[in-house]
C-alpha cells in the first residue's frame, strides 16, 4: 500500500506521525484541515482506537469534523472545549521565523481562532512548504459577502502602499459561483509575489471594513515539523530554539488508508 503513495504524500504522512507523537492521552486537541491535517487526523484516531486515548477534538472545518468522526475521536465545538492543550495544523508556507500562510483549503478563520485558543501550535508540513520569505502562495484574505466589491476596491488601494511584488486580488470561486466558508464569508485571494514585512500587512488587512480575517499567522506557531518523501523528519521548535532530525519508517496501516480522498 505504501509503494502506491508518491513522494509529497509519503512527506506528508512521516510529519504527521512525528507531529502525533506530541499528543497524550486526555487532551483536548485543535485539528487542522487540509491534505497534510487529513493524515494528522487518522493518526490521531489510531491513538484511540488502537492505544485507548481519550482525545476530545476540536475541528476547524466542517469536513475535518467529519474526518475525526469517521476515525473515532469524539467531536465538539470550541466553546464546549473553550481552551485546547495542542492544535496540529498544515501550512501553506512558512518562514525561518515560524510565521505562516495559511487558507487555502478555505478554512483560515476557524482555524487561527482554534490556534489562538491552544496552549501550543504544531505545524505539519513538506519540504516545499518553506520559503524565504512569504507571499508566492495567494493570501487569502476572508470576507463578508455584503459589499464585497467595494471591499476588494479597499484591499487593492491599500495594497499600494505596502511592500508588496504583486497587487492582483481575485475572489475565490467554486464553479461558477463564489466560493463560501463554513461561516457565510467568501474569499480573496492576493497574488503579492513577495510580502516585505508581514506583520505590518496582517495588522493593515484586518483594518479594512468588510474583512473578517486573513491567512496571516504571527507568532502562533511554536514547532514545525517538516517531512520528507525518504521518511526524513525535522522538527524546529521556535521557542526552544532546537532543530532535530529523525526517520520515520514508512509503515501506515490499512487505517490510517482507510477513505483517504483529500
Amino acid at each position: 500500500m505504501a509503494a502506491e503513495l508518491s513522494p509529497i504524500d509519503k512527506a506528508k504522512f512521516v510529519a504527521a506521525k512525528r507531529a502525533v507523537e506530541f499528543v497524550e492521552d486526555g487532551m483536548r486537541l485543535g485539528l487542522g484541515t487540509g491534505s497534510t491535517a487529513a493524515w494528522m487526523v487518522r493518526c490521531v484516531g489510531e491513538l484511540v482506537r488502537e492505544e485507548g486515548y481519550r482525545i476530545t477534538g476540536v475541528p476547524t472545518s466542517s469536513r475535518t469534523a467529519d474526518l475525526a468522526r469517521q476515525c473515532g475521536i469524539t467531536v465538539v465545538g470550541l466553546d464546549e472545549a473553550k481552551w485546547l492543550d495542542l492544535t496540529i495544523d498544515g501550512a501553506d508556507e512558512f518562514d525561518g521565523q515560524l510565521n505562516l500562510i495559511k487558507g487555502g483549503g478555505g478554512a483560515l478563520l476557524q482555524e487561527k481562532i482554534v490556534a489562538t485558543a491552544s496552549d501550543q501550535m504544531i505545524v505539519i508540513a513538506d519540504a516545499a512548504k518553506e520559503v524565504s520569505q512569504l507571499g508566492a502562495f495567494p493570501l487569502p484574505i476572508e470576507v463578508v459577502p455584503f459589499g464585497w466589491q467595494t471591499t476588494k476596491a479597499l484591499i487593492e488601494e491599500t495594497l499600494v502602499s505596502l511592500d508588496v511584488l504583486g497587487r492582483a486580488a481575485t475572489l475565490r470561486m467554486n464553479g461558477d459561483a463564489p466560493y463560501v466558508t463554513d461561516e457565510g464569508n467568501y474569499i480573496i485571494d492576493l497574488h503579492l509575489g513577495r510580502i516585505g514585512n508581514a506583520r505590518q500587512m496582517a495588522l493593515v488587512m484586518n483594518q479594512i471594513p468588510g474583512v473578517v480575517e486573513n491567512g496571516l499567522f504571527i507568532d502562533i506557531c511554536d514547532i514545525v515539523v517538516i517531512g520528507h518523501g525518504d521518511g526524513k523528519v525535522e522538527t524546529r521548535d521556535i521557542n526552544q530554539g532546537t532543530v532535530e532530525e529523525d526517520r520515520i519508517e514508512f509503515a501506515p496501516t490499512d487505517n490510517v488508508f482507510a477513505d483517504l480522498g483529500d
